[in-house]
């Protein structure tokens, strides 16, 4: 890399600390901390939403399946995707704003102890924080092994870069910082992906990218392909359709920032409409790496073969700005989740006069605990040492672990399930994590679809049986639920919202 492109990428970081900082302001009390108190516009946030969906994983993992066997990328992972986000749009998107205005809650979990109990609440926190630190853990190999390919940056450094950059601005500037950094993101990200576009346009000729399939190999234009089948499609889309609106505890609380129920409908639809356009784009480049760089041996390297190949000087450090901003939205909207969770859910139960702390208090512990979880997730990411870490990481561990995680929390939201009690939904959370251990170590040879897609409906299954069988009803809980049908009424001047006691 060239002075410029060093230049560029500097350039880019400190831009999102002067955001973190000017977000500062914005920030007094963990509740805009964490939500911004529903002030957030439903377009940011819808942006912010869509956004927070990626890192740099696409351009190592899922470049690599793009090269390998063409457009069944697009298919098996952004429009799964953007379809499940938009069925969410009027199921989910909705309730989760519900209970921020109508609750108070500032955690996605928050809710949980009312609405089962407090155990069911914790084993879903600590569960699910065990989990969020591991994918972290793989966003820092993702961002630190495309640095190695474009600047030759040791992964221990490439991660270390990375993670303090991320530090500098979510500790600080909380969620008001994330959605800003998310729309700066979005920017460097259009016009990064636009450049490669243009690029790979001008080196395959006019009739790019119409022409190109004929000139792939065999197969790369179909929508099913290599070890994408048509049941792993239908697998993620199930997964997807609860990891996206709510499964993946940062892209609910997009939904509790917005001002209302219906502006957090309005920003999913959004965000599911960015899905189905945007990553096709994307992609395009990664579809035609194999006419630009054919033999590749190792399908990581195809989008940094690419970019080293077409960019000048001054675009490589563009485009390397624009992986670190996939990379630190993601990564940023998680550790702010996972804060919120850790110093609403976890640590009142460990150490009760947590609860007992002022309004500032309350602040330096939420951000102390952000460092403290970027800097855990680091070390992780550092003693893998990197080696088949990143897809083994994000396809296989979180998609499969997130759906027994994901059903208590997002089904305990309908009505449709009000009957359903705490009993129903420890025993989804634990037989969809027992199926999958048993489908990833014991079963040989089992297909991704089975290991993606049979914890998640196992969960489902158990959650919707033994609620039918057991039924647990409760006034509270009903109560509880009937309230997330409708917006609440204006509230007058100096109204203070109601909070959700455990």
């Amino acid at each position: 890399m060239s002075v410029l492109d060093w230049a560029v990428v500097a350039a880019y970081f400190l831009v999102i600390v002067g955001i973190g900082w000017w977000s500062k302001n914005r920030v007094h009390d963990v509740a805009d901390f964490f939500t911004a108190r529903g002030r957030i516009p439903w377009w940011l946030s819808g942006i912010s939403h869509h956004m927070s969906g990626y890192s740099a994983v696409m351009f190592v993992a899922f470049a690599a399946v793009a090269y390998d066997y063409g457009f069944t990328v697009y298919v098996w992972w952004a429009l799964t995707i953007g379809l499940g986000i938009g069925i969410g749009a009027f199921v989910f998107a909705p309730r989760w704003n519900r209970l921020r205005a109508k609750h108070g809650v500032n955690s996605p979990l928050e809710y949980l102890a009312r609405r089962y109990n407090l155990p069911t609440q914790q084993v879903l926190a600590y569960s699910g924080a065990a989990l969020k630190v591991v994918d972290i853990a793989a966003k820092w190999v993702a961002i630190s092994v495309l640095l190695q390919g474009f600047a030759d940056i040791p992964l221990v450094w490439g991660i270390v870069i990375a993670g303090i950059g991320t530090m500098a601005y979510v500790a600080i500037g909380g969620i008001w910082a994330d959605v800003l950094t998310d729309m700066g993101q979005f920017v460097i990200q259009a016009v990064a992906g636009f450049v490669m576009l243009v690029a790979v346009g001008a080196r395959l000729g006019f009739d790019y990218p119409w022409a190109m399939w004929g000139d792939l190999p065999d197969g790369h234009g179909d929508p099913i392909a290599g070890p994408v089948t048509t049941t792993l499609i239908l697998a993620f889309l199930l997964v997807k359709t609860f990891e996206y609106n709510g499964g993946m505890w940062n892209l609910a609380q997009r939904y509790m920032a917005s001002p209302s129920g219906s502006a957090a409908r309005r920003s999913a639809l959004l965000s599911s409409a960015l899905w189905l356009v945007w990553p096709f784009i994307l992609f395009l480049p990664m579809f035609a790496a194999p006419l630009i760089v054919p033999g590749l041996t190792n399908g990581e390297e195809s989008y940094v073969a690419l970019a080293v190949e077409l960019l000048p000087a001054g675009l490589i450090g563009l485009m390397l700005a624009g992986f670190f901003s996939h990379t630190m939205a993601m990564v940023g909207s998680d550790c702010n989740v996972i804060t919120a969770v850790i110093t609403r859910d976890i640590a009142p139960v460990l150490v009760p006069r947590v609860k007992r702390l002022g309004a500032a208090a309350q602040l330096v512990m939420a951000r102390v605990t952000t460092v403290l979880f970027v800097t855990l997730s680091m070390t992780i990411a550092i003693t893998t040492g990197g080696e088949g870490f990143v897809l083994d990481t994000v396809v296989q561990l979180v998609a499969a672990t997130m759906g027994p995680i994901s059903i208590p929390l997002m089904l305990g939201l309908l009505p449709w399930f009000r009957r359903v009690g705490p009993t129903a939904a420890i025993v989804s959370w634990a037989g969809g994590l027992g199926v999958w251990y048993v489908v990833r170590y014991v079963v040989d040879g089992a297909s991704e679809s089975a290991i993606v897609g049979l914890p998640l409906a196992t969960s489902l299954v158990l959650y919707t049986v033994v609620g039918l069988l057991r039924p647990e009803p409760s006034a509270e809980r009903d109560a509880l639920i009937d309230s997330l049908n409708t917006d609440p009424d204006p509230e007058p001047p100096n109204t203070k919202t109601k909070t959700l006691t455990n």
